[in-house]
């Protein structure tokens, strides 16, 4: 290779790196409002955890899609006005308008991925948090977020919208069979907080969530929806946020679209696959993916995960 050959190539590769530094770091920022997922896991050598390493859930939620689900899942979750009432009366997140984005990430991670005392942890602190979440709905319904009909709203919304998010916007969509294989995987974590029912099949859930008999349009639903559509973010993550928040309203139902006052802009589905694409690149599958693989001895596909695995991670990592 020639001198002048080698500094184009040096050239473009640190182009291409600075790139990924403007990718990565404003999209990430999204979600590191919180405590550190799994930072022990690997003290628990060999524990392949509640789903294990052959799980379609290690795979649907390792992707980049999972950004797109979780902002769905908020959105979607407010349909409820009871579900909703707890957040605006109990919830922190005008204060901290990405705390809550983060600490369901931790928990779908730590659920997910982590180690069986690490979703035992996990559980134990939704449940703790959810103690003292009770009162009265706009409709003047008394509420309690402990309950199994609350429990699995938000549960059945949360797996709904990371199998629809994928199903949009990941690598390759699951067959039907790896589909239900998701969302019977999914149920055995809302068994652990005794949400109920849990629909075990991806038409099923997709039915339930639909069709639900309690959601109504109200108040307290409308200032969440209109504070996810224009959360006070740091401009350095404004735009990434615009571009997958367009991209959830897409993947909802229309019907659920009409009661939280939503609608899909021309070109959002398009611009969203870009955008999931573009993370894909940059990121790679998610890095907690990768700690659990190591954690539980198994195979870790070349090419897959470029991020490092997060250190203070117990044994190895750093």
């Amino acid at each position: 290779m020639t001198p002048n050959n080698d500094r184009a190539t040096k050239t473009v590769e640190t182009l291409i790196r600075e790139l990924k530094d403007k990718i990565v770091g404003p999209t990430t920022a999204l979600f590191a409002h919180g405590p550190q997922p799994l930072e022990h896991t690997l003290d628990y050598d060999g524990d392949p955890g509640l789903l294990g390493p052959d799980s379609m859930s290690w795979r649907v939620i390792g992707d980049a899609a999972a950004f797109v689900g979780g902002i769905r899942a908020l959105l979607v979750q407010t349909a409820h006005p009871e579900v909703v009432a707890g957040v605006e009366q109990h919830s922190r997140y005008r204060a901290d308008p990405l705390g809550r984005l983060s600490r369901t990430s931790v928990y779908v991670t730590e659920t997910t991925y982590g180690a069986m005392a690490e979703v035992a942890a996990a559980v134990g602190v939704v449940r703790t948090a959810h103690r003292p979440v009770h009162g009265r709905s706009e409709r003047s319904r008394a509420y309690s977020a402990g309950t199994p009909e609350l429990a699995a709203w938000v549960h059945n919304v949360l797996t709904n919208s990371f199998l629809a998010a994928y199903q949009s916007f990941g690598p390759c969509p699951l067959t039907l069979a790896e589909a239900d294989q998701f969302v019977a995987e999914q149920t055995r974590i809302g068994a652990l907080l005794d949400a109920s029912p849990l629909p075990s099949t991806a038409d099923g859930l997709a039915r339930w969530i639909t069709e639900h008999p309690a959601l109504a349009s109200t108040r307290h639903q409308r200032d969440a929806v209109e504070f996810l559509r224009h959360p006070p973010l740091p401009l350095s993550v404004r735009l990434g946020y615009r571009l997958l928040f367009g991209a959830a309203v897409v993947t909802i139902p229309p019907g659920i679209r009409d009661i939280i006052g939503l609608t899909s802009t021309k070109g959002a589905r398009q611009i969203g696959s870009a955008s999931v694409r573009s993370l894909r690149w940059a990121l790679g599958a998610s890095p907690s993916w990768h700690l659990a693989l190591v954690r539980a001895g198994a195979p870790v596909p070349d090419g897959l995960f470029r991020q490092p695995l997060p250190t203070g991670a117990g044994r190895g990592a750093g």
